[in-house]
């Protein structure tokens, strides 16, 4: 016997006796019952967003069953509905699940019927929902939105992934190593229409000339020494999907010529074999050096550098983002510190101070690498600059921030002198508090009307995400 489950029921009638019954025997069963007797009240109690699951009487006046269902799929799309019926009606009843119906039932209706088939539909819904929340958090952690940033460079980079995206186009990523080259080829593959097939990524640079041809292209049985078995290789592996070639300014010029063939003809054959295979998949490449200018002193082909330069999508440094570094630090800190299971609240002003003044040659991964580091290593509840790694440390206390006297070498209203200070008071506090407004008013003693105003007037206003109403 099914333990008492909860979960709310509409169920729609014209027989009030019915309606009776059924109600109170799910409401024993431990669920939340509305009861109609039309089909515009039914549709009424979906509206309010509550409803799991439909027990309708498809036969009732007004009702044309199979548009009807229909209908109700693509109004609610959320709602199970299961059919009621009654006797001679059972091939329509068929056809009512044919039509997007979950189950039908045929009156009379006995008890222990309608109790398995509700709690099999609000089990398979429950399978649904775990499903659609699976999907919601791939999403999030391949999408864009995983991309932080509010610097003008970084939303052109936003701008320019969301264009090309739902195109076939190949697209070339530009950037210093650690600037997020691989994560954005993966946001632009989910948010394209390949999303549901293979994105597979290639390290170019990892590899020598002859393993990574194999790696590539795979290959026959007895092409060479150990290969003792068919390899189908990564573009086979990508074929209907992405293919990602990362550090493309690796290949050799003997590996560039194949690459260019399989851009042009999406055709290649596997290391020993003379069979050509075709295959459909599209290309992002990624490179870490100036590839034009690679290009002038003949260290890449020209031909196949016009063929990946289809759209280019330049990632600048995070030493150009200086206004970015407090959201990706708040950020990551959350990250580690649910991982870690760390309670901490956030960095130091002086913390803050020197991530900002740092150079980060490692760019966003150098940053996200340094803070996993003070999560681990933090002995209170928040950063501070002795946390981070020693390589940072000295930053600020070799360009120590400029003294309030500098305010004063030209001449400027005392409200435009106060607009350094207040700014930087604000992002450290912002910082600090995750950029939630609640817990930062808080903090600093100000309503979160005047926090939000002046968030806005000195352009703090991260990221939906990440400024939090708390």
């Amino acid at each position: 016997m099914e333990q008492n489950q909860t979960g709310n029921i509409v169920i729609l009638d014209e027989d009030r006796i019915l309606l009776q019954s059924l109600s109170q025997f799910l409401s024993r069963q431990g669920f939340t019952v509305d009861t109609a007797s039309t089909a515009p009240q039914a549709i009424a109690l979906l509206d309010r967003g509550s409803a799991q699951l439909l027990l309708a009487d498809i036969n009732l006046p007004g009702i044309k069953p199979l548009d009807w269902i229909s209908q109700l799929r693509r109004s609610h799309p959320q709602v199970l509905l299961v059919a009621l019926t009654g006797y001679g009606s059972i091939a329509q009843a068929v056809a009512a699940t044919r039509a997007g119906a979950f189950d039908y039932l045929v009156k009379p209706i006995v008890d222990e019927e309608i109790r398995l088939v509700v709690h099999k539909a609000l089990r398979q819904q429950a399978l649904v929902f775990e499903n659609q929340s699976l999907k919601n958090q791939l999403e999030q952690s391949l999408g864009l939105d995983r991309l932080v940033g509010r610097d003008p460079g970084m939303m052109r980079v936003f701008e320019l992934a969301e264009a090309v995206a739902a195109s076939r186009a190949t697209v070339m990523l530009c950037g210093e190593s650690g600037t997020g080259k691989s994560l954005l080829a993966k946001a632009i593959h989910h948010r394209s229409e390949r999303r549901d097939k293979p994105f597979v990524e290639v390290s170019c640079g990892a590899l020598p000339e002859s393993l990574l041809e194999t790696e590539l292209f795979g290959h026959v049985k007895g092409a060479f020494t150990g290969a003792t078995a068919d390899r189908p290789g990564r573009f086979f592996a990508a074929d209907g999907g992405t293919i990602f070639l990362d550090e493309i300014n690796s290949a050799t010029p003997a590996m560039q010529v194949k690459l260019l063939r399989v851009l042009q003809e999406r055709q290649f054959e596997p290391v020993g074999s003379t069979q050509t295979r075709d295959v459909d998949v599209r290309f992002i490449v990624a490179a870490n050096v100036d590839l034009a200018q690679w290009v002038k002193t003949g260290k890449f082909r020209q031909d196949l550098y016009y063929r990946i330069n289809v759209v280019r999508i330049d990632l600048p440094p995070l030493r150009r983002r200086a206004d970015d570094i407090a959201l990706l630090a708040g950020r990551f800190l959350r990250r580690f510190a649910k991982e870690c299971k760390r309670e901490i609240l956030g960095l130091t002003p002086a913390a803050l101070a020197g991530l900002r003044q740092y150079a980060w040659p490692g760019n966003v991964r150098e940053l996200e690498n340094a803070i996993e580091r003070a999560v681990v290593l933090c002995g209170n509840n928040r950063i501070d600059l002795e946390d981070l790694p020693q390589t940072i440390q000295p930053t600020l206390k070799l360009h120590p921030p400029a003294q309030s006297a500098d305010l004063f070498d030209q001449p400027m209203t005392l409200e435009q002198a106060l607009e350094g200070p207040e700014k930087r008071i604000l992002q450290a506090a912002l910082g600090r508090n995750g950029y939630n407004r609640q817990a930062t008013s808080d903090e600093l003693g100000i309503n979160r009307t005047t926090l939000y105003k002046k968030m806005r007037k000195y352009g703090l206003d991260g990221p939906a995400e990440l400024v939090r109403a708390g």
